[in-house]
């Protein structure tokens, strides 16, 4: 720590038989009163190279590089944010809670890009990479959805009330539940026409848009629903994937190029001709959760 030190004047004692213990300005020498001002530093001074100016950063010790471990990737949605402290709690996909440290040293991305710690927000999902320093967990990096203070997210609506403009919703990859509010704002889609907002009865798969004040309360601008429980929908297009322990057959649809997840009844007969590349119509029954298939052709070329 620098500290400027002023060089004191040091005033020799002579013995004089005027010598007063009163100190008077040299003005009243003539009889008038006269006030003190205290000096005034010239700008020639303050622009003296010859001064010092320290940038308090300078003073800090650097950080310590962070320890070369392996990080282990934990997903999340944060649950409270302590700024003061430099650390989160996150509410684990899976379940659970973790609390985790940050400090300059952790690299924030959001949609790829680097920001800062000020983008975090209470409510939004993270991705952190986590090293263990002792018995702190302290986040390597951590990245951001790229939409700030919102969202989308897919799942089935668990229950709706319009009276009271709440609908919770069972995400896909979260086992947490998620409350979203519904104003007259929401518009709700169903294909290309608009649907009423008595159309989301339990067990629909929708997909929502939805913004956030940061706190956690969700609010819904656009739903689109999916499928509607007991419904049967018809999918054409490439298998790209295939796991016949499960009966999953993830589908890349040719009418919308997007890709459905289907499931294979326990008895059905695996076909040599059924192979990721290979091109399938799909028939099934939406049973509130997956995808059904009551018959599949397999195209032949």
């Amino acid at each position: 720590m620098i500290t400027a030190m002023t060089a004191m004047p040091v005033c020799s004692q002579q013995a004089s038989a005027d010598s007063s213990s009163a100190i008077v300005s040299p003005k009243s020498a003539g009889g008038t009163d006269a006030s003190i001002e205290p000096r005034k530093p010239s700008v020639s001074e303050d622009t003296d190279e010859n001064s010092v100016t320290v940038d308090p950063a300078t003073l800090l010790p650097d950080l310590p590089p962070l320890p070369h471990r392996n990080a282990t990737l934990v997903g999340g949605t944060v649950e409270h944010l302590d700024r003061i402290r430099d650390r989160i709690v996150l509410r684990v996909f899976g379940g659970g809670k973790e609390t985790v440290l940050f400090d300059p040293r952790t690299e924030v991305f959001r949609g790829g890009k680097l920001v800062t710690a000020a983008d975090l927000h209470q409510g939004e999902r993270i991705y952190i990479d986590t090293i263990l320093d002792g018995s702190t967990v302290f986040a390597r990096s951590m990245r951001l959805s790229g939409a700030r203070a919102g969202g989308e997210s897919q799942g089935v609506v668990v229950k709706c009330r319009s009276d009271r403009g709440e609908m919770t919703l069972r995400d896909a990859i979260s086992p947490q539940l998620i409350q979203i509010k519904i104003n007259s704002g929401t518009h709700v889609m169903q294909g290309n026409r608009a649907a009423e907002v008595g159309s989301l009865v339990p067990g629909s798969l929708v997909s929502v848009r939805f913004s956030s004040d940061g706190s956690g309360r969700n609010t819904a601008n656009e739903i689109s629903i999916l499928a509607l429980p007991g419904t049967t929908y018809t999918f054409i297009g490439e298998v790209v994937h295939i796991d016949l322990r499960s009966g999953l057959l993830v589908l890349n649809s040719s009418t919308d190029h997007k890709t459905y997840e289907v499931y294979l009844a326990s008895s059905a007969v695996p076909d040599d001709n059924l192979h990721p590349g290979a091109t399938v119509t799909a028939v099934t029954d939406f049973d509130g959760s997956r995808y059904l298939v009551r018959n599949l052709t397999i195209s032949r070329h």
